[in-house]
């Protein structure tokens, strides 16, 4: 019995120290097959972590404003001033058409750009439909970030910019011959007599005509519709007559507003 006790007291250990020192390879062998399935499962993670794409060009290709460029969208292909701004030809060519369709709104009277395409006639939603279809173009184009005001002004001024930056004793040497030449330039610039505004909002009076003539006929078939519906009996037919009247106060209030608009022009 104290045999038997002694023989299990002094018998090896089969712990992690033992097994490592005394057969290496055997315990290797049995650890490697336990020690497999969390890498394989490691790797299956990994693998589904970067099966997305990532556009490395977008994200390099980031586009920012540089002097000399468009301050919308950044881009440098004919630039041009456009409301004390750098624009480019496509940026100038949208606002163009968003100011074309609020001129057209403002000049009959219509109701503002907004959200609704609703209309009188074709030739207003089509000033509606292009509008809306610049401004949308406008925002896709816009920049993530645009430039700062104040940078925009350095970039347009480059020289104001370095007599800026210029040491201030050289700044002030230059003060009293500066101000010598720019007084004949001054009295000349002021003798000169200011040039008058030309009038860009000029009133077409045969398209005038054409829209009147164009509502007189869209207030006829209204005016027919509501005495083909006669008295409304049910709750359809006070709804239908419920929005021709308001059709018709529509075209009526356009009517009114082209009447002063061909009054002014007129004069």
């Amino acid at each position: 019995m104290a045999h038997s006790v002694c023989g299990a007291l002094c018998e090896p250990r089969h712990d992690l120290r033992h097994a490592w020192s005394q057969n290496r390879r055997s315990y290797l062998r049995r650890c490697d097959s336990h020690a497999r399935i969390p890498l394989l499962w490691l790797v299956v993670i990994d693998a589904q972590t970067l099966s997305g794409p990532i556009d490395i060009a977008a994200i390099r290709n980031v586009r920012r404003w540089s002097p000399g460029a468009c301050v919308w969208c950044g881009d440098d292909n004919a630039v041009e001033m456009f409301r004390n701004e750098p624009r480019c030809g496509t940026c100038r060519e949208k606002e163009s058409v968003i100011d074309e369709a609020r001129r057209f709104l403002g000049m009959y009277g219509l109701r503002p750009l907004g959200g609704t395409l609703q209309s009188d006639d074709d030739e207003e939603r089509e000033h509606r439909v292009n509008a809306r279809d610049a401004r949308r173009e406008l925002n896709e184009m816009k920049l993530a970030e645009l430039p700062d005001p104040a940078a925009v002004r350095k970039a347009l001024r480059p020289r104001a910019a370095s007599v800026v930056s210029e040491p201030r004793s050289t700044a002030h040497s230059g003060t009293s011959s500066a101000s010598a030449s720019t007084r004949p330039s001054t009295s000349r610039t002021s003798a000169t007599p200011p040039v008058a505004p030309v009038r860009t909002d000029a009133v077409d009076v045969a398209a005038l005509e054409s829209r009147v003539t164009g509502l007189l006929d869209q207030l006829s078939a209204i005016d027919a519709q509501m005495n083909l519906i006669g008295e409304p009996a049910g709750l359809a037919a006070r709804a239908r007559i419920s929005d021709l009247e308001k059709q018709r106060a529509t075209v009526l209030r356009t009517l009114a507003a082209l009447e002063k608009a061909r009054i002014a022009a007129g004069q």
